[in-house]
């Protein structure tokens, strides 16, 4: 019974984290000066038509990749409503592709320079090839690698939630900004895929 509610309650956090977040875009979409990550970047950056396109859309397909990819893992819609299941798959990944895709763009233009920028390029690249591979898996009928890369690419989505918990943490606890982000462009997303690979690996899917 412990064990069942903690999982509940375990539940009820990531889908209230996951749909906060996916709401969070909506914040800079409407704010009418700069803000959050904005402050941080150089007026020559934030003067350029296609990296403000490639951020915009970063966080927008990124919040619909958050809102809708956390119904993707409840086992009843699966089950008893397969094609709305479906319907939402194909607006995840399409979501995630594009929001991904944005974000190895970025990527390149990352506040604290190479380390934070190997550590969100890498996480993009991670994001485009788990999602692409959960979608061919599902399209040649292996549910069991597709239900595996899911997974995998729901975790990688889900650094957005995970760097906006460590970030202020670390730069509290490190006293400083710019030391904090470079450490969190990695520390947001390798723990998730290391709790992603111990949960491939309780439910026994095979990713080969």
């Amino acid at each position: 019974m412990a064990q069942t509610a903690r999982n509940k309650v375990a539940w009820v956090v990531f889908v209230f984290l996951a749909i906060g977040i996916g709401l969070y875009p909506l914040v800079y979409l409407f704010a009418s000066d700069n803000f959050g990550l904005l402050m941080n970047k150089s007026n020559e950056l934030l003067a350029s038509k296609i990296w403000k396109m490639g951020f915009y859309g970063h966080i927008s397909f990124g919040g619909i990749a958050l809102l809708t990819g956390w119904s993707q893992f409840i086992k009843k819609l699966r089950a008893k409503r397969l094609n709305l299941h479906r319907n939402i798959g194909k607006i995840y990944v399409i979501s995630a592709l594009l929001s991904g895709l944005c974000g190895v763009y970025l990527g390149f233009f990352a506040t604290g320079g190479l380390v934070s920028a190997i550590g969100f390029i890498s996480l993009g690249i991670i994001w485009l090839f788990t999602t692409l591979r959960a979608y061919t898996a599902v399209k040649n009928k292996d549910l069991s690698l597709h239900q595996g890369m899911m997974i995998y690419s729901y975790a990688a989505c889900f650094a957005a939630v995970t760097l906006r918990i460590w970030l202020p943490l670390l730069t509290i606890a490190i006293g400083e900004f710019l030391t904090a982000y470079k450490i969190v462009a990695w520390l947001c997303w390798v723990p998730n895929m290391i709790f992603a690979q111990i949960w491939v690996k309780k439910k026994g899917l095979n990713l080969v």
